[in-house]
């Protein structure tokens, strides 16, 4: 038995829930989302909790009610506090800067590169080399983050790079004097 998956999910003050033909819809302050349930994964809604449960033991159904569980406890966390990733740019010449909805980086190529957001997402640059990711969908906050860091991955030799302000990037020492002559 899954033991994360037979929790039951709170809901919390001013949270709407509601399931339709395998949709469930999370309405809340911060605006509302929508999911699809495998029709394998019974849901079940009162006033103050959602609880998921399965029809078998099977694998596929096992990894289903774990998985089921925490989308829709991340839709209630996003729909009430919402989801923020962070992004720093590290180099000489790097940054950031909005034009309306549309993010114009600067990465040492020879041309800027635009990234146009979806319209769920909130991205804004308090500094030219700070980037803020927000938005109520962790999946697509995420999404926007990753796609912004694969634009310019931090290198290993002087950290230069889009990076996550809580990542660590191991350095590799360089050549030194006395290996470069053999």
């Amino acid at each position: 038995m899954s033991r994360l998956g037979n929790r039951p999910v709170g809901i919390l003050q001013g949270v709407k829930v509601q399931l339709q033909n395998n949709l469930i819809q999370v309405i809340g302050p911060k605006g509302q989302l929508v999911a699809n349930i495998s029709p394998k994964i019974l849901v079940e809604i009162s006033e103050k909790e959602v609880s998921i449960k399965r029809s078998n033991d099977n694998k596929f159904e096992k990894a289903l009610h774990g998985t089921t569980r925490a989308i829709v406890s991340n839709m209630i966390k996003g729909v009430t506090e919402g989801y923020t990733k962070k992004l720093e740019l590290v180099g000489v010449g790097y940054r950031a800067e909005m034009k309306g909805k549309v993010l114009v980086l600067q990465l040492g190529f020879s041309h800027p590169i635009v990234f146009k957001s979806p319209e769920e997402i909130t991205i804004t640059t308090p500094t030219q080399t700070n980037i803020i990711i927000t938005g109520v969908d962790k999946q697509l906050v995420g999404l926007v983050a990753a796609k912004i860091r694969s634009f310019r991955q931090p290198e290993p030799y002087k950290g230069k790079g889009v990076k996550y302000d809580t990542e660590i990037i191991r350095r590799k020492a360089g050549k030194t004097a006395a290996t470069a002559g053999k």
